[in-house]
């Protein structure tokens, strides 16, 4: 596992659906899916491997779904598909930019993705391919970012990942409090006791437990995905050490 200042040699990267939206109130903004793929591409050509795992809030979200009277188990299959279509939106993107990437589904949609098959995402990795892990853990009642969590522990990546709109994680949400402080380092304990919304309490864990560190930035910030991946303090990072520090 690559420490802290230098550079990763293989990153899942966290994309939410929302990400994809731009200024759109629903769907795909295809700016924004084009800057995205240029991003990655950047990366892959420092010679990083890359998984990423994306969600579908940009379409359907399961839990929402069900909110409104649909059966949970049905929403949340339905959030998988709307996964499944933003994969293949990035991996069009990406091909259109040279890069090699291959949609792997959680769920058997042959005709349109490969299924998830560890091994062979390893490979296609080693081979300098982007993975596109789509359709979750397939499983209802987990989320994308459990699913990330699960896929950076099965590709054994050095760095997970996870792009927000916000520059990292704060004491308290920095659009409602200006008085709320950036951590620069954060452990997992005081982010799940503080309940700090950085991932949900299962990503978490399963992070903690299998000592892969975590990176939160803002996707927004054009360039910050090749800066942390070159081992540079971007966001905030956070470990097993528990040692909380703050932006000064």
């Amino acid at each position: 596992m690559a420490k802290q200042g230098e550079k990763q040699k293989r990153i899942l990267l966290k994309l939410s659906g929302e990400a994809l939206m731009g200024s759109l109130d629903y769907g795909i903004d295809p700016k924004m899916i084009a800057r995205g793929a240029a991003e990655i591409r950047g990366i892959i050509e420092e010679g990083v491997q890359v998984g990423v795992v994306i969600g579908g809030g940009n379409i359907f979200r399961g839990e929402g779904l069900a909110k409104a009277g649909i059966d949970r188990v049905t929403g949340d299959h339905m959030g998988m598909l709307a996964t499944v279509i933003n994969a293949l939106a990035l991996q069009d993107a990406l091909e259109r930019l040279g890069v090699f990437a291959r949609v792997m589904s959680a769920l058997k949609i042959n005709e349109v993705s490969e299924d998830y098959i560890r091994r062979r995402a390893v490979r296609h990795l080693e081979k300098g391919r982007a993975c596109i892990f789509a359709a979750g853990t397939g499983n209802p009642f987990f989320t994308t970012d459990t699913a990330a969590s699960l896929r950076a522990i099965e590709i054994n990546a050095d760095l997970l990942v996870k792009a927000t709109k916000v520059d990292g994680v704060f004491t308290a949400d920095p659009e409602k409090d200006p008085s709320a402080r950036r951590y620069k380092t954060l452990g997992f304990d005081e982010a799940l006791n503080r309940k700090l919304g950085v991932m949900d309490a299962t990503a978490l864990v399963m992070c903690r437990d299998n000592n892969i560190p975590l990176r939160v930035f803002n996707v927004n910030n054009e360039g910050d995905l090749l800066r942390l991946v070159r081992g540079e303090d971007v966001g905030t990072l956070v470990t097993n050490s528990n040692q909380a520090g703050f932006e000064e």
